[in-house]
């Protein structure tokens, strides 16, 4: 009788366990995620091919007035197929199918309160997130979040990719965190942010086993910005909120939801290869956009007197010349940067734009986003803080042709600066205008929210390169890094395929550029964003070779499909682009030695292709040229790319 009832307690315990814990597992079958109540406190794990990805790691959230962190119980599952196909014009993909098994858990606290947490496992992608309701007796209709206990804990062994998140009002007129930080390559596992602030999305890990993308998508103003706490040892990073000092210290880190209401989802890309990273379309995959588009918004190219000229060229007469380049090269636009309000004025402008509308060519506006959060001086100022402000700027814009803003200097994830991008974008809409975002926060799955967001720069960009010889010795390093991580998550405008060979308008003084030409053709293809910047200048007319200025005539903005061929981060990368019917492949080496690789290009497989290459270095820089290759009927081609070089590869 002992022995029965000792049998009869032991099953019920298993059950017990049993109904505390769940798995939710991937159509191919290989991605496999863990939820486990925990006693109380939620934990998720993440094994792929049967190896961890991410150790048990915490689950939960904190309200102003109920507590989803501990003393919490798995007591309900609901399991769906999520089978999708929707398009795109914006990002690496024109179509993506999106399949994928969901579970929706509800939890529930030591007060009855639920929590439901939503998963959605697909084969290389896992994302989740919060759902709040309104209280049972419905006295409450809205929350404030204080805390996420969300955390991502990694196995002994792996190495970080990481960028760190900047301290609150500092930088250049106090516009940071602007999300434009260096990033460490292959440090260990726990090493501490530069500013002990954590890091911003998206996250790089290697695994002893594979790679591990960690980010956010789906945030709108509903919501704060969330980065990556430090390194804890035995909880790993945890979902950090904004820092207080932002926004001059005005406005609350915390999120304020109306119920109900769902936070942010949070991404985990995996793969035993970079493959996987480079190609997902978790951002946009489990988000809907918001709003329908005013017109089809034109993708295309443009020219930006800017970079290298700098300030003194915001006039009428240097960006005639800047119109009648991109005329020259059949590129849609211009971009007209800051203290066009001052130095041409806003009559000499609308005239500025007619003019460019007689040659093909219409204009991109930059603003400063204004307000109280930054001391930038630049103007026009006080033109998109309100909606006043934003309603007035934009109906004078439609009125004289203008195709497109870039909007600078926000500095803050607090949720009132998300709700600044939010109403920017919806009020652009409406005018027909394009939007860009620079100085500011990563998108989160923006390109499918919003139909008229670009690009946002979101990291240390090509200004850097023209500042200081520093960056410009590190471009090799830093775009190639961009496609495994922030490239990867979003669309982004790192401003400027540079074919100046000194950073400077007579283009012999001041410093060199590091890069080959063929290095900076190929970033255009690298680099992925729909409206993308050619920084060429009029000079480089006379001075590029004709296959050069051919190529870049015809450089292509918008893709339908994207495979990743070899790389590793910050060392080189090569990448196959397809547009219809045909295939770009281009390849970057960050480093300063040649690098030899066998490609697997099965798209040419058989096929005599152009090869735009650098030759070997002699005496000086590598010269490029523009040859044949003949690709194996197995699809392999065997090539070099020179220190700090680059290659293109297309029929």
């Amino acid at each position: 009788m002992k022995r029965k009832l000792f049998m009869m307690l032991l099953g019920l315990t298993a059950m017990a366990v049993q109904a505390g814990e769940t798995k939710v597992t991937s159509p191919d079958g290989r991605l496999v995620v863990t939820i486990n109540d925990n006693g109380g406190q939620p934990t998720y794990c993440v094994n792929y091919d049967g190896q961890p990805m991410l150790m048990p790691s915490a689950l939960g959230l904190k309200t102003d007035w109920a507590d989803f962190t501990q003393g919490l119980t798995l007591r309900g599952q609901k399991e769906s197929r999520i089978d999708r196909t929707y398009q795109m014009t914006r990002t690496k993909a024109s179509q993506s199918h999106y399949v994928a098994q969901q579970a929706d858990l509800t939890f529930v606290n030591q007060q009855g309160v639920p929590l439901l947490v939503t998963f959605c496992v697909s084969d290389n992608d896992v994302a989740f997130r919060y759902t709040l309701q309104p209280k049972a007796d419905g006295n409450r209709m809205s929350t404030v979040v204080y805390n996420e206990t969300t955390s991502f804990d990694f196995p002994q062994g792996t190495t970080t990719f990481l960028t760190p998140q900047s301290l609150p009002m500092v930088g250049f007129a106090r516009t940071k965190p602007s999300y434009e930080e260096d990033y460490r390559a292959d440090a260990p596992l726990g090493e501490k942010s530069a500013a002990g602030e954590g890091f911003t999305f998206p996250c790089l890990f290697k695994v002893p086993t594979g790679w591990v993308l960690v980010s956010e998508t789906g945030l709108d103003g509903g919501y704060v910005a969330s980065h990556l706490s430090d390194y804890e040892s035995g909880k790993g990073y945890t979902i950090a909120f904004p820092n207080k000092g932002e926004l001059q210290g005005l406005g609350s880190p915390w999120a304020g939801l109306s119920l109900p209401a769902s936070t942010p989802w949070r991404t985990i890309t995996v793969g035993t290869s970079l493959k996987p990273i480079v190609e997902t379309t978790i951002p946009y995959d489990v988000v809907e956009p918001r709003y329908e588009a005013s017109q089809q918004y034109k993708p295309g190219r443009y020219t930006w007197s800017w970079l290298v000229w700098q300030d003194n060229s915001c006039n009428y007469d240097d960006q005639v010349k800047m119109i009648d380049l991109a005329a020259t090269m059949g590129y849609e636009y211009v971009l007209v940067d800051a203290l066009w309000d001052t130095q041409i004025g806003r009559d000499r402008v609308a005239e500025l734009s007619r003019y460019a509308q007689k040659k093909g060519v219409r204009l991109l506006l930059w603003y400063n986003s204004n307000g109280y959060w930054n001391d930038a001086p630049q103007g026009p100022r006080n033109g998109m803080s309100t909606s006043l402000a934003r309603n007035r700027e934009m109906a004078w814009m439609q009125k004289i042709g203008i195709a497109g803003i870039k909007v600078d200097f926000f500095g803050s994830d607090k949720q009132p600066m998300i709700q600044l991008y939010e109403d920017i974008l919806a009020d652009a809409n409406r005018y027909g205008l394009q939007v860009v975002f620079h100085g500011c926060t990563l998108p989160r799955g923006w390109e499918r929210m919003y139909p008229n967001f670009v690009a946002s720069e979101a990291c240390l960009a090509s200004e850097n390169v023209f500042f200081s010889e520093y960056h410009a010795k590190k471009e090799g390093f830093e775009l190639c890094m961009h496609p495994f991580a922030r490239n990867a998550v979003a669309a982004f405008d790192w401003g400027g395929i540079m074919m100046n060979h000194h950073l400077s308008r007579d283009n012999k003084s001041r410093h060199p550029r590091y890069t080959t030409d063929i290095f900076e053709m190929a970033s255009g293809i690298v680099i992925q964003t729909s409206v993308n910047c050619v920084a060429m200048y009029p000079n480089n007319l006379q001075e590029l070779p004709q296959f050069e200025l051919d190529f870049l005539r015809q450089l292509p903005t918008t893709w339908d499909e994207v495979q990743f061929v070899d790389g590793y981060p910050t060392q080189y990368v090569v990448l196959a682009r397809r547009t219809g019917n045909q295939w770009y492949v281009a390849g970057l080496n960050g480093q300063n030695e040649a690098k030899a690789l066998k490609l697997s290009l099965p798209m040419f497989a058989g096929k005599t292709v152009k090869l735009y290459i650098d030759e070997p270095q002699k005496k000086g820089p590598s010269q490029p040229a523009l040859k044949t290759l003949k690709v194996g009927k197995n699809g392999e081609a065997k090539v070099t790319i020179q220190p700090m070089g680059g290659l293109i590869i297309t029929e």
